[in-house]
């Protein structure tokens, strides 16, 4: 594609200027040069979007990806292959890979393969604590200078209080961010699924919902104590819900995010023993899923990120009790969102604010809008097109998915990273 591009018919959408009208826009040198009706082009190249959707491409702010350590899982080609399918133009990379991305070393190594693998912008959070391990702070502020956008030990909690209070301080030293996963390990150890009475009826140890609630309090307790900017991921209950929904009442520096399986599914996805459906935290009760769709309505949840976690037929294929938790997401993240939409709780910019705008602002990343000489990475989608997912054909190298053959709504066209097509979808 020539570097000097117009979009002609496309229904423009930006959320975070509340733009969503029928125009053309234009890119230049990798970045928008200018949008709105009726534009002249010049010698641009045009492309006539023929009325689809033409958007900020997703920021997708929670990504595993395990390069480096276990490639064969998935790599930073086939993950970023993954992203452009699905219209994702920034991922942000969990730290939880082989070493754990816990020095500077590791944080400019994911930089360097992001500018050679070219697709999707990859960035990265580094550990929380040195080798994930809940013990010893990192280097936060060295870290950050190197590029480390926030801080997590990824899908392991921070268990012991004081560890945390530590890092909330140390973090606010510097204005950082710390990202929490939501789980008091104590109460979740040894368990498969959400506790209920699914879980009795399948014979499965259950994980009790309050071991969410218990550490998202004790968390919010130690922001009021230290100030310190937190970030909770994938919150799936409504008890902890209510509480951030609270505590962003009353003022404390707290966002959170939620993953498409929280208000896709239900714990009755596990069905016969299905690994597919093992995630963590687990799948919740219809009345959570609801809930968490509610978190989005309000805006109480900020963001959707894909939870994309690959892995391979060894991992999965396993009694229940044993398989590893995770599914992957990257190339249904936009049309699962879009169900919000399509099925009457969302408007359109709301379903895309969470998706592009709100992950871009609270990692405080210069992406998620159409705006004049903003980088041009975009996403052109077909709002309507129906189509069934067939994860055989997923550019992903794992196929840990529970949505096979779902029907689902809005089919990616074509993606762009800095005005550059990476990917190009069915006409």
């Amino acid at each position: 594609m020539s570097a000097h591009v117009l979009f002609r018919n496309a229904r423009l959408l930006d959320p975070a200027s509340d733009l969503d009208a029928r125009g053309d826009l234009i890119i230049e040198d990798g970045r928008i040069a200018a949008l709105g009706p009726k534009l002249s082009g010049g010698d641009a190249e045009i492309i006539d979007c023929g009325g689809a959707c033409l958007a900020p491409g997703l920021v997708d702010m929670r990504v595993e990806l395990r390069e480096p350590g276990a490639e064969h899982q998935e790599s930073m080609i086939s993950g970023g292959l993954a992203a452009v399918a699905g219209g994702v133009t920034t991922m942000v990379m969990l730290p939880n890979t082989e070493p754990a991305i816990d020095d500077i070393a590791l944080v400019e190594f994911v930089a360097r393969r992001s500018r050679d693998v070219g697709l999707a912008r990859i960035r990265t959070y580094a550990a929380a604590t040195k080798g994930l391990r809940g013990r010893e702070l990192t280097e936060m502020g060295m870290l950050a200078a190197a590029g480390a956008l926030a801080f997590t030990d990824a899908g392991t909690a921070i268990a012991d209080a004081v560890v945390m209070r530590r890092a909330l301080s140390y973090a606010r030293t510097f204005d950082l961010l710390l990202m929490q996963h939501p789980e008091e390990p104590s109460l979740a150890a040894g368990g498969a699924m959400t506790e209920g009475e699914v879980a009795t009826r399948l014979g499965l140890a259950g994980i009790t919902p309050a071991a969410e609630i218990i550490m998202v309090e004790r968390d919010l307790r130690l922001v009021e104590v230290t100030g310190g900017r937190l970030h909770i991921a994938h919150v799936s209950t409504e008890a902890a819900i209510d509480a951030i929904r609270h505590a962003k009442a009353r003022g404390l520096p707290v966002t959170c995010d939620t993953a498409p399986h929280y208000f896709a599914l239900n714990e009755t996805a596990v069905g016969d023993y299905r690994t597919f459906a093992k995630v963590s935290p687990p799948l919740r009760s219809e009345w959570d899923r609801r809930a968490v769709v509610a978190g989005l309505k309000d805006a109480t949840i900020d963001a959707i990120a894909s939870d994309h976690a690959p892995h391979d037929q060894e991992s999965k294929r396993l009694p229940f009790a044993s398989a590893a938790s995770g599914i992957i997401g990257l190339e249904t993240l936009l049309p699962l969102t879009l169900e919000l939409y399509h099925n009457g709780h969302l408007s359109l910019l709301q379903a895309l604010r969470a998706v592009t705008q709100r992950p871009a602002d609270i990692l405080r990343l210069p992406a998620g809008r159409l705006a004049i000489d903003a980088a041009a990475d975009l996403v052109l989608f077909d709002l309507e097109r129906p189509w069934r997912v067939d994860v055989d054909t997923f550019r992903s190298k794992s196929k840990n998915a529970p949505y096979d053959g779902r029907p689902v709504q809005g089919r990616v066209l074509r993606t762009l990273v800095a005005g550059r097509s990476v990917f190009t979808g069915e006409g």
